[in-house]
């Protein structure tokens, strides 16, 4: 046996083995790690680490997520190419960004390969259309929905806000600006460059966006290109921060840095105060590192790669930087490990019942290095005083099976549209979902 062929042949045998059992299994349920200050165990070093994911099935005919008391969920639109993001115009349409990863990072480890194998399996890294579908309500009571191709030819896009009349999106490079008309069902001219966005490598392609109140400014987030800097500083050049970009000239600033991934960017509706979520490092075990939702303040390094929840060091990343872990800020609530937090909404509705109003919705994409699975749902977390308090209440579940094999779909992105209903984009499942009260 020649070299390559044995060493695919132990790649080969190193995936089977980890999709056959996890021995690393967690200590703490999302319930127990969640909060100001969460449990943290002592980091674990491993040659390759232990990895779960469920296999891709999609959803059969008349599979349905399962939704908490008093609320019920339908299927505005299927059959979609790895829908990531959803937003609701003030006309009550909704726009879908369905997108493709961009190029890949060069894989130079057998850990690299077996991951990527890993995420194909899932559904999750599946190809997208690459632009943004537009969906708009039948205007005969029928509750069906028509589906319109609105921009295409876009570049991994994933965040999309709308000021006046001018729509922004946010590509993997650049943010683009285009003119927005109420009730057109496309635009055809090529957007306006507004500013170019971090793209190299890709590691972490998302990026979220933001409108200040005023309108006068972008805020955007930019993710890692590496794990724990495993690719180098001189790639992670304005990456693991929330950007702010002046619209009238197009220059940014680091508004926020030391964010491994910001996948959601919104304003806290009673303080006015800008709030994310954000993916935190893997491969130091089950149990860390806590993914979170935290305040983001102006000039604030919350420590990565250096440091986790607030001055914990991590010590892969060299050359260390103590100086810089003494500044890290520990974040606001954890909301529990590898969940993959990808979409935020706070919800200022009145459609759904009681206990969902003034706190936020987050969409957990779900774990791969931990068993057990860990997020796959969207969760509520409930707020006091402008505070995240008690602790994350799933309210959009089922999507992977109870023995934990296989997999229906993965949320992502999460929005409110005109009516006060909350919006999922599937992307392993191809679908968008509505979520509303049951009574009405």
């Amino acid at each position: 046996m020649n070299k390559t062929a044995l060493n695919c042949a132990l790649v080969v045998f190193a995936f089977a083995g980890l999709l056959s059992g996890c021995n690393e299994h967690a200590s703490y349920d999302s319930a127990h790690q969640a909060g100001a200050n969460p449990p943290l165990p002592a980091a674990r070093s491993f040659f390759t680490p232990p990895m779960q994911v469920p296999k891709h099935v999609g959803w059969r005919e008349g599979g349905k997520p399962k939704v908490a008391d008093g609320l019920k969920i339908e299927k505005i639109a299927s059959g979609l190419e790895h829908p990531r993001q959803v937003y609701g115009l003030p006309n009550g349409d909704i726009l879908v960004a369905e997108s493709s990863s961009p190029e890949a990072e060069p894989v130079t480890t057998p850990k690299q390969l077996i991951a990527g194998m890993i995420q194909s399996r899932s559904g999750k890294e599946a190809k997208g259309a690459n632009r943004i579908m537009l969906l708009r309500k039948r205007p005969d009571g029928s509750g069906e929905w028509d589906r319109f191709v609105y921009i295409n030819h876009l570049h991994s896009p994933f965040g999309m806000q709308l000021i006046g009349n001018t729509l922004y999106i946010a590509d993997t490079d650049a943010i683009l600006k285009f003119a927005y008309v109420p009730g057109a069902a496309s635009i055809a001219t090529a957007g306006v460059e507004v500013t170019d966005l971090p793209d190299r490598i890709n590691h972490h392609w998302t990026k979220a966006l933001l409108a200040s109140r005023d309108g006068r400014k972008l805020y955007v987030g930019v993710g890692s290109n590496s794990n724990a800097s495993e690719n180098g500083l001189d790639v992670e050049y304005r990456r693991a921060n929330v950007l702010e970009v002046d619209l009238a000239s197009g220059g940014s600033r680091i508004f926020a840095a030391g964010i491994r991934n910001p996948t959601g960017l919104q304003w806290e509706p009673h303080t006015g105060q800008l709030w994310a979520v954000a993916n935190e490092r893997d491969e130091i075990g089950a149990d860390l590192v806590p993914d979170y939702l935290t305040s983001v303040r102006d000039g604030a390094f919350y420590g990565w790669p250096y440091s986790y929840y607030g001055q914990h060091v991590d010590r892969r990343v060299q050359p260390q930087r103590p100086d810089l872990v003494a500044k890290a800020i520990k974040p606001d609530y954890a909301i529990g490990s590898h969940v993959a937090p990808l979409g935020f909404v706070f919800y200022t509705g009145t459609n759904l019942p009681a206990q969902y109003r003034g706190g936020a919705f987050i969409g957990e994409h779900g774990s791969w290095d931990r068993s057990p699975l860990n997020g796959y749902a969207v969760v509520y977390v409930a707020f006091e005083n402008g505070k995240p308090v008690g602790t994350p209440t799933p309210v959009v579940t089922g999507f992977v099976s109870d023995d934990e094999k296989e997999l229906y779909g993965a949320p992502v992105g999460v929005a409110q549209d005109q009516d006060g209903a909350l919006l999922i984009a599937d992307d392993a499942g191809n679908a968008v979902w509505r979520v509303t009260g049951s009574g009405g």
